[in-house]
């Protein structure tokens, strides 16, 4: 899979993932009432992050929002911060993808710079997933507890005849969709993140090599000057040339390699 269709696919599955995320927050059918010991009822309540509904048999609805946030459950409040804090993570991971997707140029924006976006966006891809999928576990856990320990206080006394009528709750539609979109955008954030590899440039390493002139080196007196080669001995005397007038001529005629403008 080339670096561009990998980069495109996490991004669908992540703005998936989020829409998925966005409409399972917004759900009342979290846990609805379990209707295995009473098939046939009247009333059908139900519960949600924000509020309670009770729908009857003749079709009409009404909702009731929480109008307490000191007086809900810890673990309701916490599943309302886990679910938001994945949302916002998740918008601001889209926001930087779309300027990190390789098929849109803007401006003078090089592929090193997409390659950080892309793994910015995709690691908040990632924890906005893991939030959603801890926020939706938790709820679920709270309703498997609830529900075993309803379903004890009920069948109680002898021969377990049922004493008590307790409403038991179960899992709603909106967990189902939590969990697909919280699967949905840990995807999506890991394939942007292998997208990133693509996208970063490799590094090349080059050799040094040094060059070493291999001319005269020249140093100039006020007199004249002096000539000397670099693979001459240290210890071997140096000829100073005098650098005293010439006719024309004569520097025509004989042309020396130590003669300098």
């Amino acid at each position: 899979m080339s670096t561009t269709t990998c980069q495109v696919v996490g991004f669908l599955l992540s703005v998936l993932g989020l829409a998925g995320c966005i409409a399972a927050t917004g759900m009342d059918m979290w846990s609805t009432q379990d209707l295995y010991d009473n098939p046939v009822t009247s009333v059908f309540q139900y519960e949600g992050l924000w509020r309670s509904c009770v729908q009857q048999s003749s079709g009409f609805t009404e909702c009731r929002p929480y109008f307490t946030i000191l007086g809900l459950p810890a673990m309701l409040q916490a599943v309302r911060a886990l679910m938001i804090v994945g949302i916002v993570l998740g918008v601001i991971g889209l926001l930087v993808a779309i300027f990190a997707l390789k098929c849109i140029r803007i401006g003078n924006m090089d592929d090193p710079s997409k390659a950080k976006m892309t793994l910015t966006s995709g690691i908040m891809f990632i924890i906005s997933g893991l939030c959603t999928i801890a926020g939706v576990s938790v709820f679920a856990n709270m309703l498997v507890t609830n529900f075993w320990m309803s379903t004890a206080n009920m069948y109680t006394g002898m021969g377990g005849m049922v004493q008590t009528v307790q409403t038991r709750y179960t899992f709603g539609a909106a967990l189902f969709v939590g969990w697909v979109a919280g699967g949905l955008t840990l995807i999506g954030g890991i394939m942007m993140c292998i997208a990133c590899r693509g996208l970063a440039p490799e590094e090349t390493n080059y050799k040094a090599v040094s060059y070493h002139a291999s001319g005269h080196n020249v140093a100039y007196r006020p007199g004249g000057f002096k000539a000397s080669t670099g693979f001459e001995s240290s210890n071997k005397n140096k000829k100073i040339f005098d650098g005293g007038a010439r006719t024309e001529d004569e520097g025509q005629s004989h042309p020396s390699k130590y003669d300098y403008v």
